[in-house]
């Protein structure tokens, strides 16, 4: 049985922590159905341990030496309450944790910000992570040690998981039980729980989120914003603000994890959701107002992104009135 500790830090999002132990729990429920011991025990600790506990699940008291350490999103949102949260007693105590356990050979989970206090101990330098879709421009500013994969849900690296924005704590949990259990229970899980696959954070991403944090890449959105039912040449955008081919291919990587190319794609994209949303026309038409002479190369591109779903959720119902 997998020894787990779950930090609960004050201000930790109640969604993480209750699919956390969720998930932990109906693992051991579906390791009994199959005839198998159950595979985990659970102790809470952190600054908001006393009032969670009794609000969990119960699981077997977890005794010795953490297998797994497990701490759950918390709510930094903004750029000043990451920098004031690093700085608070109990997340220092937090760091000292994560480090103990891997000095004594545990898995680390983390997702949404609290990847940030995992980074911030240093180990995850030269390593591979994720962490929330839209503080990824701080996170790369914080950490630039850290090879972030920002569009990834969840990223396994040695014995680290990490996971995205608050509810792809659902993923790091499942890739954790596939891990400990097996794939087979991992599935039975999540099709006990109605967990759906989710691949990828792109979907979610939105440009005009990420480039705030850099004043050319924000002016290389508008300046491409104004212009995009035409071809864009990338040494035409990049001359508009000022900057290098080169320049411009770094600054734009660094804050949205995008090659310009790309970028001009995903911005593309973004416009064609608003005009599906928003007006009643045809999906031609709207590949032709957001640069695409073929309506093929448009589908292609939001298949490619996963973003495919949400463009045919998007489209009017027959007989629906819709304004824009």
């Amino acid at each position: 049985m997998q020894s787990v500790e779950l930090i609960a830090l004050k201000g930790a999002l109640a969604s993480g922590l209750a699919i956390t132990a969720d998930v932990l729990a109906t693992a051991n429920r579906m390791m009994r159905q199959a005839g198998k011991a159950p595979a985990f025990a659970l102790r809470v600790t952190g600054s908001a341990a006393p009032a969670l506990r009794p609000m969990l699940p119960r699981l077997p008291p977890a005794r010795g030496p953490a297998d797994i350490v497990i701490l759950p999103g918390v709510g930094f949102g903004s750029e000043r309450a990451i920098h004031d949260g690093l700085t608070r007693p109990d997340v220092g105590r937090a760091r000292k944790r994560l480090l103990h356990a891997h000095r004594s050979g545990a898995w680390i989970v983390a997702s949404c910000s609290s990847v940030f206090i995992l980074a911030s101990t240093g180990l995850l330098a030269e390593r591979s992570a994720t962490t929330t879709w839209w503080l990824a421009p701080l996170f790369r500013r914080l950490f630039p040690e850290v090879r972030l994969q920002a569009a990834s849900l969840v990223v396994t690296d040695g014995r680290f998981i990490t996971a995205g924005a608050a509810m792809a704590q659902t993923e790091a949990m499942l890739a954790l039980t596939a891990r400990v259990c097996g794939a087979s229970i991992a599935r039975l899980c999540a099709r006990y729980l109605l967990l759906d696959e989710r691949p990828s954070q792109e979907p979610y991403m939105t440009l005009a989120a990420l480039v705030a944090a850099d004043p050319h890449v924000a002016r290389v959105h508008a300046w491409a914003l104004k212009r995009i039912d035409t071809r864009v040449p990338i040494a035409e955008m990049a001359a508009a603000v000022g900057l290098s081919h080169r320049t411009l291919a770094r600054r734009v990587a660094h804050v949205t994890g995008l090659s310009p190319v790309r970028f001009l794609q995903r911005l593309r994209l973004e416009r064609a959701l608003h005009l599906m949303d928003t007006t009643r026309l045809p999906f031609e038409t709207i590949a032709a107002r957001v640069g695409y002479a073929e309506s093929s190369t448009l589908r292609r591109l939001f298949k490619d992104s996963g973003l495919g779903a949400r463009a045919m959720r998007s489209r009017p119902s027959p007989g629906l009135e819709r304004h824009g």
